[in-house]
């Protein structure tokens, strides 16, 4: 069975739009974890996302990413969103939808090339190749910086990063090796050598559960420890009792009270250090 998928491609601000013959591929349904939940029905915050223009859009050689925007005219922050091991979903998608109802241009990036998991197995083997090219990974992430300074809409003086487990961990990677202005993390892979967070010259967000055994509270802490060091201002909230992914709305650790708390604590921050500093 054929799809046709529409594509659209931004250069120099003309819009291009292409359409592509797509092979539909069909996988067997989910054994253990469901990932099409999704948070917007509840951190909406009364925001009409029918304000919101989105597309796929090309940013990188053979890399498609979702971009959201406000309809309205003017200039915003950017954000490149960086999605959970499962790939760029329909979830992911809809946070950039929201995200992009709160005032920002969000280019949600796709490390894997088109594919997205329905299964752990296929989550961590897409996941594990990235990690086993983290050049190419870091390469994607720099092309969806560098779409977004280039984007008529975007403050280009003004971009952040904000990623969710697998891509918490990637959105400290880009802040390691791309200048930003701010950088948020949901309990992704830290790094806790102050020397090698040394590069970081702004703002970072932490949210992660104490009781989650991939990101254990004394990596945290030591995480925070090592950007104190280096003298880079930063919020590490960890909620008491919760594990790991507990902001994802279909996995078996999902805790809303603490989803909309952190996520009323992420627009915060990026509202004081992307539109305020801009402003």
């Amino acid at each position: 069975m054929l799809n046709y998928k529409h594509v659209a491609y931004i250069a120099g601000g003309t819009i291009i739009a292409i359409s592509i013959v797509l092979a539909v591929t069909f996988s067997a349904q989910p054994q253990e974890t469901d990932n099409s939940g999704n948070n917007v029905d509840m951190i909406g915050n009364g925001k009409d996302v029918s304000e919101v223009q989105s597309m796929e859009v090309g940013y990188a050689s053979g890399a498609n990413g979702f971009l959201a925007a406000p309809l309205q005219n003017g200039t915003y922050p950017g954000i490149v969103m960086i999605h959970e091991w499962w790939g760029l979903n329909d979830n992911i998608k809809e946070m950039a939808t929201q995200m992009a109802a709160e005032g920002y241009v969000v280019l949600a990036a796709d490390l894997y090339n088109g594919a997205v998991a329905t299964e752990s197995s296929q989550a961590g083997m897409l996941a594990g190749q990235v990690r086993d090219n983290p050049d190419a990974a870091i390469n994607n992430l720099q092309a969806a910086v560098s779409f977004l300074k280039a984007h008529e809409s975007v403050r280009a003086d003004s971009i952040g990063s904000l990623g969710w487990c697998f891509g918490g961990g990637w959105s400290l990677q880009l802040a390691l090796n791309e200048e930003l202005q701010a950088t948020g993390i949901y309990y992704g892979n830290l790094v806790s050598d102050p020397s090698e967070l040394s590069s970081i010259d702004w703002p970072v967000l932490g949210v992660f559960g104490s009781a989650d055994s991939s990101i254990p509270v004394e990596q945290v802490r030591a995480f925070e420890q090592a950007l104190g060091e280096n003298g880079i201002s930063s919020e590490i909230y960890v909620y008491e009792g919760l594990g790991h992914a507990f902001a994802n709305p279909s996995g078996a650790n999902y805790a809303p009270d603490a989803t909309m708390d952190a996520w009323q604590k992420t627009l915060s921050f990026f509202e004081r250090h992307l539109k305020e500093q801009s402003a």
